[in-house]
C-alpha cells in the first residue's frame, strides 16, 4: 500500500502561481516585452564582442609566444643561408674578375 506524501509548504504545486520573475514588465511604463528583450541582446553583444575579442587576443599572443623560438630558428638558418651564399659568390666573383669590384 503506498503512501501519498504531502510535499513541504514551501513547494509549490502545479496549481500555484510561482512568484518570482514577472510575467509581464508591470511597473516598467512604456516598455515592451520586445523593448527588454532588446535592451538585454544589445548588452549581451557587447559584453559578448568584449569577451570574445579578449579570448582571441590571449589566444593569438599564446600562439606567437610558442611560435617565437621556431621564428627565431627559422630565420637564423635563412640569414647563414644567405649570408653564406652570398660570401661564396663574392669570392668566385673575385677569383673569376681579379680583386676589383
Amino acid at each position: 500500500m503506498a503512501t501519498t506524501r504531502t510535499p513541504p509548504r514551501f513547494v509549490p504545486t502545479l496549481t500555484e502561481v510561482v512568484q518570482g520573475a514577472p510575467a509581464s514588465p508591470a511597473g516598467l511604463p512604456g516598455v515592451s516585452h520586445e523593448q527588454i528583450a532588446q535592451r538585454v541582446l544589445q548588452r549581451v553583444d557587447l559584453a559578448l564582442d568584449r569577451r570574445v575579442r579578449e579570448a582571441i587576443a590571449t589566444v593569438v599572443l599564446e600562439q606567437t609566444n610558442a611560435l617565437a623560438p621556431l621564428l627565431r630558428e627559422r630565420l637564423d638558418a635563412v640569414v647563414r643561408e644567405v649570408v653564406a651564399t652570398a660570401v661564396a659568390e663574392e669570392l668566385q666573383a673575385r677569383q673569376r674578375g681579379g680583386h676589383g669590384a
